[in-house]
């Protein structure tokens, strides 16, 4: 899947299309964008609580567990050198405390949780045109 990001209607505004999807990203006015969209940082941690609500969702159904929502909140700032993602979890359901406790170990495994504590590589490549 490729993504392509570039310039929007705004000062530092960029349209990013994912597929038939279509998002936009900016930054606050403090720091001379116009907060048309979020921010990319935003945007990460959104990939990560989206990612944990997905992936435990869909291991509670394989799992006949009685979920009946979760609501995924992930706060997200750079701590003494770390960039620190703090994600809280409540689950609405008949849960047992066993239950709740292994879908917490699930959330631990969706992809883009994975992704973040592992080994990245990013490779850049200068280009004329796509």
């Amino acid at each position: 899947m490729e993504i392509k990001i570039s310039k929007g209607e705004g000062k530092l505004q960029h349209v990013i299309d994912i597929g038939r999807h279509r998002l936009l990203t900016d930054v606050s006015e403090a720091l001379g964008g116009e907060d048309s969209g979020p921010e990319p940082h935003d945007l990460l941690a959104a990939a990560l609580g989206a990612c944990t609500a997905l992936t435990v969702t869909m291991y509670a159904k394989r799992k006949l567990m009685d979920l009946q929502d979760i609501d995924v909140r992930i706060e997200h700032a750079q701590q003494e050198g770390v960039y620190v993602f703090t994600r809280r979890i409540r689950y609405v359901g008949n849960l047992s405390e066993a239950e709740q406790a292994r879908l917490t170990e699930i959330a631990g495994k969706c992809p883009v949780h994975k992704t973040l504590m592992g080994q990245m590589r990013i490779d850049t490549e200068t280009v004329n045109s796509f």
